[in-house]
């Protein structure tokens, strides 16, 4: 499996639920996160992500990581987009396997989980009232208004 985490193509949420899948695993969970057309309250008409790329995928492999060392018998794949995404499309994706139902969810919901909280990737929404920096994964605060 390719060790890219971050890529400025479209996601294809089947191909990683292919690619995750082994044939001893009876659970397959799939995390789709796509773009909305709003956010706090406003209208939002497209999104970009930037990051710095190295890092981000240095983080995102040690996600990787650690997800496999806490659920040895699921196997996961993660995606992020970068660039812009119109309303729809998919930005991020987690596709998990395991024995079971309950591994795959486990996993699944950890890998979704860790990435918003420790990625670093920066998100600019744009809108009818212009484009704002939302602050980056885990920080305090929820968008770039004071």
């Amino acid at each position: 499996m390719a060790n890219e985490y971050l890529t400025e193509q479209p996601i294809d949420p089947g191909e990683l639920l292919v690619r995750v899948r082994r044939d001893a695993d009876g659970g397959l969970a799939l995390f789709v996160g796509v773009v909305r057309s709003h956010h706090d309250g406003h209208a939002v008409d497209r999104l970009e992500y930037v990051a710095y790329r190295e890092m981000a995928e240095r983080e995102m492999a040690r996600i990787a990581n650690e997800l496999a060392a806490a659920h040895p018998e699921a196997r996961v794949l993660l995606k992020h987009r970068l660039g812009l995404l119109a309303i729809g499309d998919v930005a991020v994706v987690v596709a998990a396997s395991a024995p079971h139902r309950e591994e795959a969810f486990a996993a699944c919901r950890a890998g979704i989980e860790e990435i918003k909280l420790r990625l670093p990737v920066w998100k600019k929404e744009y809108g009818p009232a212009g484009a704002i920096w939302v602050e980056p994964c885990g920080s305090d605060r929820q968008d770039g208004r004071a």
